[in-house]
């Protein structure tokens, strides 16, 4: 088969949910594909533009998934529905690619038009509601980094919960009362990222 940018950016992919960020090589990337690696320099200059390659895939699906999400809005919907429409697609699609959470947090320096156009959304999407500009930066990018850091301890989480006696609860509850209380509820992911979302678009809001 022609190998193409495609080809090596899906192989990437699939390497990097394996090794993950700092082990990934293109010699790993060319096994992938059955291919010299030298060949692979004709399509990608290197593990760098790879990486970049990687991380714009990612972004340009939450920003095709916002954006059907966000046809999906009423005419009438408040600028904090769209705001959240647009952070609940970014969680999914993050989420889609095995370590893809690291991927963005990893590579923060790299110029992605993916992720420069869910930035440019969001930026328009607050400007619209009203948000001061000298805010608007500050709020987008906390939104995008919380949205990846969420992502980072979901797919960083152990399969199963460390085992914890009756005894080591009872003495937990004593030394850590506000913790093991009912202050932090005990909600689904899901709801608890919506809800977070919700907190950070109250706080933007009072700045307007």
């Amino acid at each position: 088969m022609k190998l193409t940018k495609e080809r090596i950016v899906d192989a990437g992919m699939a390497v990097f949910a394996e090794v993950g960020y700092q082990n990934l090589s293109m010699r790993q990337v060319a096994d992938r594909l059955d291919a010299h690696a030298g060949s692979l320099y004709y399509h990608v200059r290197g593990k760098d533009e790879l990486l970049a390659l990687m991380a714009d895939r990612v972004c340009r699906a939450a920003y095709d998934a916002g954006t059907e999400a966000l046809a999906a809005l009423p005419a009438d919907a408040s600028w904090q529905d769209r705001v959240e429409a647009q952070a609940t697609t970014l969680r999914r699609s993050i989420k889609r690619h095995p370590g893809g959470a690291h991927l963005l947090a990893e590579s923060p320096g790299m110029l992605s038009s993916g992720a420069l156009s869910l930035m440019e959304r969001l930026l328009r999407t607050l400007l619209d509601g009203g948000l001061p500009a000298d805010h608007c930066g500050i709020a987008a990018d906390t939104l995008l980094s919380h949205a990846t850091g969420f992502v980072l301890q979901e797919q960083d989480q152990p399969s199963a919960p460390p085992p914890v006696t009756a005894e080591l609860h009872t003495d937990l509850c004593e030394r850590f009362p506000l913790v093991m209380g009912p202050l932090i509820p005990r909600v689904s992911q899901d709801e608890k990222y919506t809800r977070s979302i919700r907190l950070l678009c109250t706080g933007f809001a009072a700045l307007s």
